[in-house]
């Protein structure tokens, strides 16, 4: 049983797919416990689907999980819920945060945090790179989620977040949003379960070939959060509150 799994969704990253496998491995490696990565292939056109299944053919570790397309929001929950490690870290497949930077994560102190956030807005984080529209959108739609969905979290977006395992299990079945707009969702039903939530600063690297598109995608993303009011109104996600979510042990999570 690995203590952590990493899950990389993936839609046409045939140019990059390789140097972030490389580099994840790599850094891996050299890590005392034990891991496995799993490629979420969001039904890519290109050749995403063969790179990984000739990287994953000379690292067992690695697992390719192809899947018809439907959005980031799919390939994450598909990955998440195949994923069998104690902690299951969410790594966005252009590795815009150094994986170095994974350590942040996984120390001692957040073990009793069910949901461990990578941050590009709190205190210590730092953006390199990134065109000031883009930065400004992403604020506006941040004070938008905060304002009707996820409370107190700076940066909702940001595509890397280590889950344990008891908390990947409880709330991924019940996901419902396919595309980009699926971590307010997550992390909304989170906070009505009464998970414990924590963001950590990060480096991040803005890429220029990200399939984010701000205008389009913020669109989309400002009906999901609309969205998921009114499942949750209907009752669609069943009971959130505190009492339908215990943690096994919240004292006895392995520990790297």
């Amino acid at each position: 049983m690995p203590l952590l799994s990493i899950v990389i969704p993936a839609y046409n990253e045939e140019a990059r797919i390789l140097p972030t496998l490389q580099q994840v491995t790599r850094y891996l490696a050299d890590q005392p416990y034990p891991w496995e990565i799993i490629v979420a292939n969001d039904g890519s056109t290109d050749a995403t689907s063969r790179l990984v299944a000739e990287f994953a053919r000379a690292n067992p570790a690695v697992t390719l999980l192809d899947l018809p397309h439907r959005g980031k929001g799919g390939a994450v929950r598909d990955g998440m819920l195949h994923a069998q490690g104690s902690w299951r870290f969410l790594c966005d497949a252009d590795l815009s945060m150094p994986i170095e930077h994974l350590e942040r994560f996984l120390v001692p102190e957040l073990s009793q945090y069910d949901i461990i956030i990578g941050s590009r807005e709190a205190p210590g984080a730092r953006r390199y790179n990134e065109p000031a529209r883009r930065h400004l959108m992403g604020r506006v739609f941040n004070r938008m989620a905060r304002l009707f969905a996820v409370r107190g979290i700076r940066d909702t977006q940001c595509g890397f977040k280590c889950f344990c395992a008891e908390a990947a299990s409880a709330l991924f079945p019940l996901q419902r949003t396919q595309g980009f707009g699926f971590d307010i969702e997550i992390l909304f039903m989170a906070q009505h379960l009464g998970m414990r939530l924590v963001e950590v600063p990060i480096d991040w690297y803005y890429m220029s070939h990200s399939k984010v598109r701000p205008l389009h995608d913020s669109v989309a993303m400002a009906r999901d959060i609309l969205r998921v009011r009114w499942l949750a109104f209907r009752g669609a996600y069943g009971k959130l509150s505190p009492s339908a979510y215990s943690r096994a042990s919240k004292n006895s999570k392995e520990e790297p």
